[in-house]
C-alpha cells in the first residue's frame, strides 16, 4: 500500500475552500492543493436531490495525515457532513513523490507545520488539537 493519497473534498463556498486549502498546505498536512471552480454536484440530503456548483480541491498528502484532516473539516466545514474521500498515489514522477513526503509532516515526528496557530501536533504527537485563537 502507498504512503501517499490525493484527497479530494468539496464545500459550498470555493473562497471558503481555497482559505482552508491554503491552511492545510501552511500547516504541512498536504503539500499541495489544487482548487477546481465551479463544479456541479447531485446529491440526495434531507429527502431530496439537489444540484448546486461547488468548490472541488485535490490534495496530496500522506495516508497517515488524513485522519487529522478530516478531523479539522469537521470543525471548521459548512457542510454538517463533509465530502472528503482519498485515491491512492500508487506511481508518478519519484521526485515529485518525495517533494510530497518532504513538504508533509508524518503523525509521531513531533514537529509543528508553518502556519500561525490554526491546528498544532501536540508535544508527543498522540494526538491533534484545534486552535480555538481562529
Amino acid at each position: 500500500m502507498s504512503d501517499l493519497c490525493e484527497v479530494i473534498i468539496t464545500a459550498p463556498d470555493s473562497g471558503w475552500l481555497l482559505d482552508f486549502t491554503r491552511r492545510l498546505v501552511d500547516e504541512r498536512l498536504c503539500a499541495a492543493a489544487h482548487n477546481f471552480t465551479p463544479v456541479t454536484s447531485v446529491y440526495p440530503w434531507a429527502g431530496a436531490v439537489h444540484q448546486r456548483q461547488e468548490g472541488r480541491a485535490s490534495l496530496h498528502t500522506r495516508v497517515d495525515l488524513v485522519p487529522a484532516t478530516v478531523r479539522l473539516a469537521e470543525h471548521r466545514h459548512p457542510y454538517q457532513v463533509p465530502s472528503i474521500s482519498t485515491r491512492p498515489i500508487n506511481n508518478g514522477n519519484p521526485t515529485y513523490l518525495q517533494w510530497i513526503r518532504d513538504e508533509t509532516t508524518p503523525v509521531g515526528c513531533g514537529r509543528r507545520g508553518r502556519g500561525v496557530g490554526f491546528m498544532m501536533l501536540c508535544q508527543f504527537c498522540t494526538r491533534l488539537s484545534v486552535s480555538r485563537e481562529v
